[in-house]
């Protein structure tokens, strides 16, 4: 584990004061990442795709998640929903038979990095064989030809494979691609589409859509807020954002994730013009200065500053309490909808 991954005072007060109380004894986080360096790992990125995130650790086993959950969530028990990090992977058969074998250890459910160039059949043999319960599709993998800026989601998670996935009714966890993020029209325009063409899947969409910021939504949850399709809150810390999503979808299509171990940073994030940017501790993730995400702060402000994970389950808190969530939608949002949603695609352990 990353040596600058360390409880603190600070840390230990943001919890106990803000979060601990407010959420149930157990916990489903929908969104992790596991993956071993060197193991079928590089680091070859689109253009399009940040690379800050890759700052926070060089790898993170699954016996660091679990540790890692221990450290963050004391009284909790947290049961993740595993899959490979596709930010820096090639190789996707090490990769996912790395989380097979996580998942098989722990008894944890997990999901498929897939490839659109596999065949149905390949990707329905791989599904299959694996046990897993869905799939992580990523923009990453879309044909190198196409601009980072105009990959579409059937670019990278084409009809064939959500066709194929469609049979099964298993889950597929989408982080949607382009600049205009959720508000964007071909995003939406596609998310709708697989919703109607594709009926059985388990759509998620990862980080509420990319919508880090308000400027983000556009008319989006006017669109989409009569779906059945499920949003994860994963890195994201934007209470206006998630004030938006509660009104228009509601507690039971909310699932709590993280996004670990991206989360384990020590962060807090704004909005300025519409771009989010994230405050870090000066020099611990290196030199960031020519990334637009990203600003340096030191002295009395760097000290007080927690993990990301901490701001993202504050932010939601605060805005279920605005928007007069109680105690059950809160569990629902951190546990039952995903427990539903996973014994539905086939998990078959005790959650």
């Amino acid at each position: 584990m990353k040596k600058n991954f360390e409880v603190k005072t600070v840390d230990e007060k943001f919890y106990e004061e803000k979060i601990r109380n407010f959420l149930p004894g157990r916990i489903i986080d929908v969104h992790t990442h596991i993956w071993l360096k060197g193991r079928g790992c590089n680091s070859a990125v689109r253009d399009g795709v940040v690379t800050w995130p890759s700052r926070v650790a060089e790898e993170n086993s699954a016996e660091d998640l679990m540790d890692s959950y221990k450290l963050l969530f004391p009284g909790k028990e947290v049961i993740p929903l595993l899959f490979n990090s596709p930010i820096v992977s090639k190789n996707l058969d090490i990769l996912n038979r790395y989380v097979i074998q996580s998942a098989e250890k722990y008894k944890l459910p997990s999901l498929m990095l897939c490839r659109p160039d596999w065949t149905a059949e390949k990707f329905s043999e791989r599904l299959e064989e694996g046990n897993f319960l869905g799939v992580k599709p990523y923009l990453n993998f879309a044909p190198a030809d196409i601009p980072g800026d105009k990959v579409c989601i059937f670019d990278f998670m084409p009809r064939h494979q959500l066709e194929a996935l469609n049979r099964t009714g298993k889950i597929l966890l989408l982080h949607i691609p382009r600049p205009g993020r959720l508000k964007d029209k071909v995003n939406l325009a596609q998310m709708l589409e697989i919703e109607r063409r594709y009926p059985e899947i388990k759509l998620i969409i990862a980080h509420v859509g990319r919508a880090y910021c308000p400027e983000d939504i556009g008319d989006a949850f006017s669109v989409l807020k009569d779906t059945k399709m499920f949003f994860d809150i994963s890195a994201n810390t934007n209470e206006k954002v998630f004030l938006q999503l509660i009104e228009a979808v509601g507690p039971g299509r909310i699932l709590f994730g993280s996004d670990m171990p991206i989360t384990r940073m020590r962060m807090r994030r704004i909005c300025e013009n519409g771009i989010y940017i994230n405050f870090v501790p000066s020099g611990m993730y290196g030199d960031v200065s020519g990334d637009k995400n990203m600003r340096e702060v030191s002295g009395a402000e760097a000290e007080e500053l927690s993990f990301f994970l901490y701001e993202e389950i504050y932010a939601f808190l605060t805005a279920a309490g605005k928007t007069g969530l109680g105690k059950n939608e809160i569990e629902r949002v951190f546990y039952s909808n995903a427990a539903e949603l996973l014994k539905s695609a086939g998990f078959t352990e005790v959650i």
